[in-house]
């Protein structure tokens, strides 16, 4: 796992670091609008302009949750977050969402009381024009550079704040809209405006906090991401195939949990090198923290297993009584558990004289006293050659 976390721990530092120079941009730009577009909204009796300034006083709320929670997400694995804190984006993406409802619903609320209220409205001056013309344009050039930084690192809640900054510039289009028509007369469309803003802004927020509450659910990667990952595994000598797998959304990158099958009858060792070889592939797709790499002699999904199979200590007390009766000894047995039955590979020290040690043995009888499906016997000739370390690790208890 520490592997992983090692390039975890590179993209992160990354990631925070373009983070907090968009963010603080975004800041300064939003303060100084914000400031420019309440102070003339009010001077010049647009309700559109003032809603698209509390819009942007939204945004610098949004901008602040981003720094403290990218700061957050970047701390590393512990006791109590063994996966690491990566979800935190996605907790102040929810947050983020639920703010953006709210302020588009206090906009709409005013926009109504406002158009209740028609005849009490003042002209429009021209002023309130010029500021969202001057918005609109700063708006979209901060929504193009804040996207081009958070899709070079890849972060779901930079991308979000970018096209958080991209409604931002619809929304002034729909003011400078409203203004130009109230400027020629139509008082109507200045409120009207005010209120699609407050639209957007809550569909917006509804749209954000949604996908958070899917991430915060385990949502899974998507189909083509999910295709990848499993091309990577059966791209690794020794999977014959890959099931049962799944993935879960962890912030930006995701966990993988997957069944690989492999050869049955290899060794534990291998099917374990075989296992690492596979995640260490999945790793290599930068969308993936971690990866679960499950090794299967046969597919979960569709087998079905032997039930009441003996235990190897069973089988190994049951032979030993069988061969003592032969005045035989295994020096190693091997066990393989398959949903077709219990299969035996018994391995005996014997001289080439005793040719006829599978006749002696009676291998179906032997077999249906120990409740396998077949056995298989091996004769170790030249015993005497053998290391004891070697003598030792063939012994079968």
């Amino acid at each position: 796992m520490s592997q992983s976390f090692d390039s975890f721990d590179a993209d992160t530092a990354e990631k925070q670091v373009v983070a907090r120079k968009t963010t603080f941009v975004s800041i300064v730009v939003n303060l100084v609008l914000t400031t420019l577009q309440i102070f003339i909204g009010v001077i010049a009796h647009s309700q559109a302009l003032i809603a698209d300034g509390v819009h942007s006083l939204a945004d610098l709320v949004s901008d602040f949750i981003v720094l403290i929670a990218n700061k957050a997400s970047g701390a590393k694995p512990d006791a109590d977050h063994n996966y690491g804190h990566n979800r935190y984006e996605t907790v102040a993406s929810l947050f983020l969402g639920a703010l953006l409802i709210a302020v588009g619903v206090g906009m709409l609320w005013r926009a109504g009381e406002r158009l209740a209220h028609l005849d009490d409205i003042p002209a429009v001056h021209i002023s309130a024009l010029a500021v969202a013309i001057l918005v609109l344009v700063s708006k979209e050039g901060l929504f193009r550079y804040m996207l081009r930084e958070a899709q070079r690192v890849r972060s779901a809640l930079l991308i979000a704040n970018a096209w958080h900054a991209r409604s931002d510039a619809a929304s002034s289009l729909v003011v400078a809209i409203g203004i130009v028509g109230s400027l020629a007369g139509v008082r109507l469309l200045d409120p009207i405006a005010a209120a699609i803003v407050g639209f957007m802004v809550a569909r917006m927020g509804w749209t954000f906090g949604w996908d958070a509450l899917q991430d915060l659910s385990d949502r899974a990667l998507d189909e083509d991401a999910t295709d990848e990952v499993r091309k990577l595994l059966m791209s690794t000598p020794g999977v014959r195939d890959v099931h049962e797998l799944r993935t879960r959304k962890m912030g930006d990158l995701a966990l993988v949990d997957a069944h690989i099958l492999v050869d049955p009858l290899i060794s534990v060792s291998e099917g374990h090198y075989i296992a690492e070889s596979a995640r260490s592939r999945v790793l290599t797709d930068k969308r993936v923290l971690d990866a679960l790499i499950h090794v299967d002699p046969e597919n979960d999904a569709l087998r079905h297993p032997a039930a009441n199979l003996p235990p190897r200590e069973a089988v190994i007390e049951a032979l030993d009584a069988e061969l003592a009766k032969r005045g035989l000894r295994a020096v190693s047995l091997n066990l393989h558990y398959l949903s077709s039955g219990l299969d035996i590979e018994v391995t005996f020290a014997v001289d080439e004289r005793d040719a006829d040690l599978a006749n002696r043995l009676n291998l179906d009888d032997l077999a249906a006293r120990l409740e396998a499906r077949k056995i298989t016997v091996q004769r170790l000739l030249d015993t005497a050659s053998r290391s004891p370390d070697r003598q030792a690790a063939a012994r079968v208890s």
